[in-house]
């Protein structure tokens, strides 16, 4: 499980953050003298990553002069444009899948998740489950809490409507099979949140 590619969603117009991003994208964001993106995927390389599929709209075109082939982090990246339209965090990875494979990480392109990849990777192989979700028990002190998670499942996830039971909160990591991306609608945009939300309350 150590070839899984990594989809970064980094399409977004980053509108919280004002004048500091009129004229670039998040990703390019200077921290500690760098671009939020080095860091980043040398982050990702460390933990094994091969390849990386960037789904950019938004100054996309930014990223991929600063990213490039990806060789100078020991990466393979190719990048996936929305288009005029937005297709939300569902509809990038919908329309990147070709090459995403059977297995792919999704995670977001402003978060640095230092975590055991290969470990929470081996756990999910062993199961059947669509996708697997990283959670972390929050308790409404960084954020609002968004996930009910059971110990070994997520029975809800809500980000519009959480309630106060809900102690955990979406750690912004998640693997997805093939057969959960077959699930996103074919057309249109559509949002990442609706699926997480939709396999939760089904128990898949």
């Amino acid at each position: 499980m150590t070839d899984i590619p990594v989809a970064i969603l980094a399409g977004g117009k980053a509108t919280r953050l004002g004048a500091l991003t009129a004229e670039r994208p998040k990703a390019l964001m200077d921290v500690a003298g760098r671009a939020f993106i080095d860091h980043q995927l040398e982050l990702l390389k460390r933990h094994g990553t091969q390849r990386v599929v960037m789904c950019i709209g938004h100054f996309g075109e930014q990223i991929e002069r600063h990213v490039g082939d990806g060789s100078r982090y020991g990466l393979s990246v190719q990048f996936a444009y929305d288009g005029p339209v937005l297709q939300g965090t569902a509809g990038a990875i919908r329309d990147a899948a070709e090459w995403l494979g059977d297995i792919c990480w999704v995670l977001y392109g402003d978060s640095y998740l230092d975590f055991n990849y290969a470990a929470v990777a081996e756990s999910f192989d062993a199961r059947s489950e669509p996708a697997l979700m990283t959670v972390f028990r929050n308790e409404g002190r960084w954020d609002t809490s968004n996930v009910s998670f059971d110990g070994h499942r997520v029975t809800r996830y809500d980000k519009r409507s959480p309630d106060p039971s809900m102690q955990f909160i979406d750690y912004g990591a998640t693997l997805l099979r093939r057969t959960g991306i077959e699930r996103i609608p074919h057309e249109g945009p559509s949002d990442l949140a609706a699926l997480y939300g939709q396999l939760a309350q089904e128990g898949s």
